[in-house]
């Protein structure tokens, strides 16, 4: 079980969102930073200063972001990490099932959820000289998940796809109140 935890500790208040270096002509937050600000996840965490920093919004029935490689995080030169692809399609469809599970039960705040199942398909070499796109939808829900469908396009080409079931988690879970 693979789980995208994000908790607040003490080191985390050194890494506040106005230490991360966003892009400057930012104009909308995302919703990790508008839900999660203080999060310190490493994909997804506006708080970690060492993280991947996903940025992710809505757009109609999908999620989508857009990210940019470092070359630290490449396998080989000029292609991405099979894990650094993991953490990206994890933390983007996890906020996709958080978001859609806020709209749909009408919440103003993101229920905290982590990830039960997931599975990733590397399906071609991911390059890392330009922009990767993330999309994400939710393609199935019961009152406490959301099974999400996901995609990372880079090049112009689909490179990677996942499926995951993502589960609000109750008070007493380690993860209740992270966000």
């Amino acid at each position: 079980m693979l789980f995208c935890l994000i908790a607040y500790t003490e080191t985390s208040a050194m890494h506040s969102p106005s230490s991360v270096d966003y892009n400057a002509d930012m104009a909308e937050l995302s919703l990790q930073e508008k839900y999660s600000p203080a999060s310190i996840c490493f994909g997804c965490g506006p708080a970690n200063a060492k993280g991947l920093h996903i940025r992710s919004f809505a757009e109609g029935d999908e999620v989508v972001a857009e990210w940019h490689s470092k070359p630290e995080y490449q396998a080989f030169p000029g292609m991405l990490n099979g894990g650094i692809i993991g953490a990206l399609l994890d933390c983007h469809s996890n906020w996709a099932a958080a978001y859609f599970l806020m709209k749909r039960d009408g919440l103003d705040y993101a229920p905290c959820t982590v990830t039960a199942e997931f599975h990733v398909k590397l399906i071609r070499p991911t390059p890392v000289d330009g922009p990767i796109t993330l999309k994400a939808r939710v393609v199935e829900s019961s009152e406490d998940r959301a099974t999400v469908e996901a995609e990372l396009t880079a090049g112009g080409k689909i490179c990677d796809t996942c499926r995951g079931v993502f589960v609000r988690v109750r008070e007493g879970h380690p993860a209740y109140r992270r966000w």
